[in-house]
């Protein structure tokens, strides 16, 4: 009998853990879901579609400061990466035959690198693949908290307007037909 009621116990045991895994699961989902959590603690407005993007200023390779502000008017291609991130390495290429295609019109990329080091990671990186489009150094992670990402890279796509019309996270391929024609379309919108 001690010997049954030990199993019994064990698996009553096991189930209410159980229990507790998934209340807690569902909990978690209903927090990450809200707008006013414990991970957004300014009540700042969550960045989706429609929103408008938060400006940053932002030093380039060279030294000179470049705010997005500044951008009005342009298609911003803007995505968020560092030099040590396979799935940013893999993506870069086509970033930039998508900004050889679209350089000359409304349209600017501009690749924030999130590098502790900086401009010593970030101007050889460059060099070494061929990129030509704008790198800014973000060394103390605050597009992070402006753009709410949660790693790298993340890329979004921001209208003449200011307006951020699609963010995505994770690597793509940027030189296909459909997102050229995606941005293209976005650039010849008034």
């Amino acid at each position: 009998m001690s010997e049954n009621s030990e199993h019994g116990t064990g698996i009553k045991f096991q189930n209410v853990i159980l229990l507790g895994l998934i209340v807690a699961g569902i909990g978690i989902v209903i927090m990450l879901q809200s707008k006013d959590t414990l991970f957004n603690p300014t009540s700042t407005p969550l960045l989706k579609k429609g929103t408008p993007a938060p400006d940053f200023t932002l030093p380039g390779l060279d030294g000179e400061m470049v705010r997005l502000a500044d951008r009005k008017g342009k298609v911003v291609f803007l995505n968020i990466w560092a030099t040590w991130c396979p799935p940013c390495v893999q993506e870069m290429p086509s970033m930039e035959k998508l900004y050889q295609q679209l350089k000359g019109e409304d349209f600017e990329i501009l690749a924030v690198s999130i590098d502790k080091k900086g401009a010593e990671a970030v101007l050889p990186f460059m060099k070494k693949h061929n990129l030509s489009f704008t790198a800014l150094i973000d060394a103390k992670e605050s597009m992070k908290y402006k753009y709410q990402t949660t790693g790298v890279p993340e890329t979004f796509i921001i209208d003449k307007n200011g307006i951020i019309v699609e963010k995505v996270i994770g690597a793509r391929d940027w030189a296909t037909p459909d997102a050229i024609g995606f941005l293209r379309n976005l650039i010849q919108r008034n």
